[in-house]
């Protein structure tokens, strides 16, 4: 497990020669790991450059987004193979997305649960489905099915104007006991998305993420849900409120999502009005950067040495210091938040706003799963005192999920194809020395 923070050997933990105050208390032949566990509907995004002509014959319309039929998504794919439009074959899927990610960062093990295809045929998009995904994330628990993941087509005509076609295939087809009750009791967090309890009639895929969420709230393993799309919780916003409530720890989310959900368009007020709901709220706002708001013991909070900022909620991030907990663990809950810019003021050049969310959404499940390593490894730690659920402050989670989130902008797909630098050439020597 590298440790999130600063990005230097020395800053990482475990260190290579075991301290031996440490072997006092732990085995020496092995530490305990941690990891997380998704569930999401395995899908690859495919980019193509079509003509006008083409969105028309296969009766889609320019600039929207359309859910086809298999056949149709098929013949479609055929055509664009035959005649080489195909630019970008990409594993996708935002829990897909945010556990390769999390491998990646932490260069350890996540669990994905879903569907594959039983026979993978080389060069397929199953196939570029595995090929882009992390090899330390644990693939072993899909299931195999008879038939075609998910695929999302984005065609790009002459003009830019980009139009989607959605075949689900068979990626809401994952049963209830299929969910690995033995996996989820020993992970850090549950990552879920809205989309998994928003299928057609008939489909298992809510049953099984509800089976899921049974056993993580047995075994009192965090639940986290990343909201997806404002759309799905325009729907019916009381619902999703009442999910959260009964079965949700950490809520992900975007200021446009966030503003269906609450009626709030403030990103702070909506994150503290989450706050009812969950335990901790990442919110990213676009170019104002992202927030974060929870909870922590009051008799712990810790202030911060950052300038005060303005908003609705004055001096918001006097606490961002202190480290988060789930309410349910304070004596007496008290609400903490925290604010950051983008990254050196965000990309020159956005190469791709998709996946960004998912993004810094890796980096605060590795910090959440590196507060579980440490605790596992370190159990008598001053970090330990009490049960928080990170590792480090909020406002530390802010810069790490930040600048997660400016890599994967600054790159055309949604995955991270190596972790971040170890020094960051934009920072002073002096940092690295403190």
């Amino acid at each position: 497990m590298k440790f999130p923070g600063k990005r230097k050997s020395k800053h990482y933990f475990p260190v290579n020669a075991r301290d031996p105050l440490l072997q006092q208390t732990q085995p020496e032949h092995e530490v305990s790991t941690s990891y997380i566990v998704g569930i999401d509907q395995t899908l690859v995004d495919i980019e193509a450059k079509v003509d006008d002509a083409f969105v028309q014959r296969y009766g889609l319309s320019l600039g929207h987004s359309l859910v086809i039929e298999d056949d149709v998504a098929e013949a479609l794919y055929q055509e664009l193979n035959d005649n080489n439009l195909i630019t970008h074959q990409f594993a996708g899927g935002t829990i897909g997305n945010t556990l390769h990610n999390y491998s990646v960062l932490a260069d350890d093990r996540s669990v994905l649960l879903g569907v594959m295809c039983s026979n993978v045929k080389i060069g397929s998009y199953a196939y570029r489905y595995l090929c882009n995904t992390s090899s330390r994330t644990d693939l072993n628990y899909l299931q195999g099915v008879d038939g075609a993941i998910g695929r999302c087509f984005t065609l790009i005509s002459e003009s830019g104007e980009r139009t989607f076609a959605i075949s689900p295939g068979q990626m809401n087809q994952l049963m209830p006991e299929s969910i690995p009750e033995a996996v989820i009791a020993d992970a850090s967090a549950l990552v879920l998305t809205s989309y998994l309890v928003r299928c057609k009639p008939g489909e298992p895929m809510p049953a099984a993420t509800m089976k899921a969420i049974e056993y993580a709230k047995k075994h009192d393993v965090p639940v986290v849900l990343t909201l997806g799309t404002k759309y799905v919780i325009a729907d019916d916003p009381q619902w999703w409120r009442d999910f959260l409530r009964d079965n949700v720890s950490i809520l992900a989310m975007n200021e446009d999502e966030a503003q269906e959900l609450t009626g709030l368009s403030d990103p702070l007020t909506a994150s503290d009005m989450a706050l009812e709901w969950v335990d901790l709220v990442l919110c990213t706002a676009g170019p104002h950067g992202l927030y974060m708001a929870g909870y922590t013991e009051e008799a712990n909070k810790r202030e911060t040495q950052h300038p005060l900022l303005p908003g609705h909620i004055a001096e918001f991030n006097r606490y961002e210091f202190s480290r988060a907990m789930r309410r349910e663990s304070c004596e007496n809950p008290f609400r903490v938040y925290s604010h950051i810019a983008p990254y050196m003021g965000g990309p020159e050049k956005i190469m791709n706003t998709n996946g960004a969310g998912d993004g810094a959404l890796s980096a605060l499940l590795h910090d959440i799963a590196a507060n579980g390593y440490h605790r596992n490894n370190v159990p008598n730690s001053s970090k330990h005192v009490r049960s928080y659920l990170t590792y480090s402050s909020l406002a530390q989670v802010c810069k790490y999920a930040n600048r997660v989130s400016y890599q994967v902008l600054n790159q055309h797909s949604p995955r991270l194809t190596r972790g971040l630098p170890e020094r960051e050439d934009s920072l002073e020597e002096a940092y690295w020395e403190r």
